[in-house]
Parts: C-alpha cells; structure tokens; sequence
C-alpha cells in the first residue's frame, strides 16, 4: 500500500463526504485503486493538491506542430483554415503518425488519461489521420483512452450521399460526427441533416460553433433548439462558442438556457481563441471566450481544452492541459481557481461518457496527479504546476 499525505482535494472533484471541516486528506492507494481518504492530523500544512488524471476535452492531433510549415495566422482564422487546407495535401500516414505520437507522449507525462482529438475530414472519404488515429487508438489503450470526432464542413452536408458515406463510416470507426458551424447559409437545413446522419446511425454529436465574434451568429442556440425539437439523446458537446461572448446579455442568457435544458456541453478553448479573436492592429478588448461563469449559473459546468498546439491557429502551446486551465482562470475571471479544476477533470470525463466520473473516492482508480500547489493561488505558477502523475496506482517519471 502507498499513502499519499497531506494533500488538499477541491471540492468539486471529492466523491466522498468530508469529516467536518477538513480540507487536507490522506489518500491511501492499494495495487491500482484508492482504497481510502482520511482527513489529515495537521489540516494546515498541505503538500499539494490532488486531482483525478486529466481529460483532454477538444484537440487537433493531426494538424499539431506544423506551423514551421504554415507560419502563423496572426488571428485570422480563415487564414489558418486555408493554410492548413492547402498543407494538408502533404500530409501521409508516416508524417501525421509522427507529430500524433509526439501529442500523446507530451499528453501522457502531462497526467491525461483520456483525449477526444477533431480530425479534419473534407471529403466523403475518410482521411488519411483516421487509419492512423484507429492505430494509435488500439496501441495506447491501456494509458490514454482515445476518442474521435469527424470536423466536416456543414456545408458538406448539403450533400446527401457525401453525408450518409461520412456519417457510415464515423460508425464503423467508433466516431463521434461534427462540423465546423459558423453563419452557413441554410444553416438550420444543414445541422437538421446532421441530426438526421446521428439518429438514424447511433453517433454522438461534438461541434465547432459560432467561432468568432460575430454578433449574429446563432449555431448554438439552433444546436439547442434542434436538440429539444428532435428529442435526441445522445450526447452533444459544443466547442467554441465565442459569438456568445458579444452578444446582449439577456440574448445569451436565453441561449444557455435552451442549452442547459438541451443538455449541451460547452468547451471552451482559451489559447486558440485569444489568440486568434479580436483585433491585431491593437492591443484588443474582446477576449473570445465563451461565457464560462453564466453558463454555470445555469447549470452548465463547462470544460476547459488545449484545442491547437503549434499550427497555424495557435503557434505556441503544449499537451499539458495546465496551460489552458491557468489561461481559462484568467480571460474569464474564474474563482476560487480550485473550484474551477472540474473544467479539466470531472466536466470532461462526464462529456466524453468516460466510465470514471473522474471524483475521488473510495474505490475509484488511482490514476491520479499530485500538484505541487499547497493552496489555489500557486495552481498556474511553475512551481505550483509541478506534479506527480500516478497511473494506475504507480507514480511516472519524467512528468512536468
């Protein structure tokens, strides 16, 4: 047996029920499972904070550490979007097994036990990254669950035979099915068409949505209208969602409703948007996140996502979800920040139908991560992001 002492659980991460006022704990692993929590002697002296391992919520492993090729977009996002397109004609199953491998890796050490990737899929045949992700998907089971979403084009939809052959062979490859949604024309046509593909095959639903800082743009809340017309009870998780950010407060506010009575799950994607929304011929006021704090007053507890790493949408980044989490606390004025690690967590692993909640308790696995954090205000310092990633009930080496 090892005890790990001396740590503080947050709130909304403890599956157990807390001894009075105790804050500090010790966590008591036998073989690959924590078999008990107790409050510590001392409940003023903690080592460090303690979290189930991290769930990557939204991430694009096929494009990822390409921008010494594409160059930075410098916050055009058709900029990126065009440039990719045209790198991707270059990319063959030994170069995107290379750049996917090195995001899991970094992922691995990182503490992340499960990762949803979007590859780009822009023609009614599969991609090349999907042969490679199923490869990966089988060769890493056991460290990081993968999962996959199709990112197709609405308008592809228009389509009808192009998305029944999408739509059959997401199935057929354990997908979920997504588009990238932003002002099409005959928007409402095109996403009940997509409905349509999930119903009839049985997918879950994971789009990219409204971003950008248009006003007008109302992609989630005809996500959420179709999803409570159509009764559709698979899951449904909504990327992005800037266009929220900007509008009038109560428009927004009717919006998170529909999605709290849909059942939407909002991921926000801190670096990506920052970078890439608002103005660059000055320093800008519009900071592209979604609106983290009002959807949870209705209810809706969002995830927080790393999305791009060195491409043309975000040319900096890494897999540590850390990053974007302390990013995410600032843009959106998240506190207490301890509060807020469900974002990366437990909010994730409930969007992705992962079989562990991600709460700690009794029973629970022990696929943990030890911060060096003793209290909330060194959570996104360097020496407060330290960690000890144990998997499985044994601690890794070379871990941030």
């Amino acid at each position: 047996m090892t005890t790990l002492e001396a740590l503080r659980i947050p709130a909304p991460l403890r599956g157990f029920a807390a001894t009075g006022d105790a804050q500090v704990f010790d966590v008591t692993i036998d073989g690959d499972t924590v078999v008990a929590i107790a409050p510590s002697a001392s409940q003023t002296q903690a080592r460090g904070t303690l979290l189930s391992a991290l769930v990557e919520a939204h991430a694009h492993i096929d494009k990822n550490f390409t921008v010494q090729d594409v160059g930075a977009a410098q916050g055009d996002l058709f900029t990126a979007i065009e440039r990719m397109g045209r790198h991707r004609a270059s990319w063959t199953g030994t170069s995107l097994r290379l750049r996917m491998e090195r995001a899991l890796h970094e992922a691995w050490r990182a503490g992340t036990r499960a990762l949803r990737t979007h590859l780009d899929w822009v023609e009614p045949e599969p991609p090349a990254a999907l042969a490679v992700f199923e490869a990966l998907r089988e060769e890493w089971a056991g460290r990081i669950e993968l999962q996959f979403v199709a990112l197709v084009p609405l308008d592809v939809f228009a389509d009808l035979a192009a998305g029944e052959r999408i739509a059959r062979d997401v199935k057929r490859a354990g997908g979920a099915l997504g588009a990238f949604v932003y002002r099409n024309e005959g928007l409402v046509h095109k996403l009940g068409r997509v409905f349509d593909l999930a119903q009839q095959h049985g997918l879950g639903l994971d789009f990219h949505v409204d971003e950008g800082l248009d006003i007008d743009a109302s992609g989630l809340r005809s996500i959420a209208q179709l999803v409570r017309a159509r009764d559709f009870k698979g899951p449904v998780v909504c990327g992005h969602a800037c266009s929220l950010s900007v509008q009038d407060d109560a428009v927004a506010a009717e919006t998170l409703t529909l999605c709290a009575g849909a059942g939407l799950h909002l991921v926000a994607l801190p670096t990506t948007n920052l970078y890439l929304q608002g103005a660059w011929d000055r320093t800008p006021v519009a900071r592209g996140i979604t609106r983290i704090r009002e959807a949870a007053s209705h209810g809706l507890r969002a995830s927080l996502a790393t999305d791009n790493v060195q491409d043309a949408f975000y040319p900096y980044g890494s897999y540590d979800l850390l990053e974007p989490f302390g990013l995410g606390v600032q843009m959106a004025h998240l506190a207490p920040a301890a509060d807020w690690l469900d974002t990366i967590t437990v909010n994730p692993a409930k969007a992705l139908g992962l079989a562990w909640d991600g709460r700690i308790a009794p029973g629970c696995p022990a696929d943990l991560v030890v911060l060096a954090a003793t209290d909330e205000h060194e959570l996104i310092g360097p020496r407060g992001r330290q960690r000890t990633v144990y998997r499985a009930g044994r601690a890794l080496e070379n871990t941030p």
